[in-house]
């Protein structure tokens, strides 16, 4: 009896997703190196989004990480406040919604007497960035 094979049915791969928010974000830093080298020491990133494993998300929520912290942070006094934040989104159409625990969270630090700020790509954040720099330094007082 001779051997009957099935035919081969690929499967349809799925695409590769792309962090373009990721992306954007690194393609900022790479600017403010050039323009802004004073921020680009000083600013950085805050990773708690993405995708963990289970556990290394429970040890890092116990380690303090927070729902809704904003992206960058650039800890330079300007303009009256402590510092800028930065919720870094994609350019649109491919921008996500603010969470609600994003959106409390900028409320929060606002009221802290900083300058809180959602970006949609990096054209929007580097002109934030610049705007925030033309500020005078902001001094504490003695």
């Amino acid at each position: 009896m001779p051997l009957k094979l099935k035919p081969f049915k690929a499967k349809n791969p799925r695409k590769p997703r792309i962090d373009r928010e990721g992306l954007e974000q690194a393609a900022l830093i790479m600017v403010l190196k050039l323009r802004h080298p004073e921020a680009a020491k000083l600013i950085y990133h805050v990773p708690n989004g993405g995708h963990r494993h289970v556990k290394v998300a429970m040890d890092l929520k116990k380690q303090g990480v927070r729902a809704g912290v904003p992206d960058l942070v650039l800890p330079m006094a300007r303009g009256g406040y402590f510092g800028l934040y930065i919720e870094f989104k994609a350019e649109p159409p491919y921008d996500a919604d603010v969470s609600p625990e994003q959106d409390a969270y900028l409320h929060l630090l606002i009221e802290q007497g900083y300058l809180a700020i959602v970006c949609r790509g990096q054209v929007d954040a580097l002109e934030a960035i610049r705007s925030y720099l033309l500020q005078p330094p902001t001094r504490a007082a003695a």
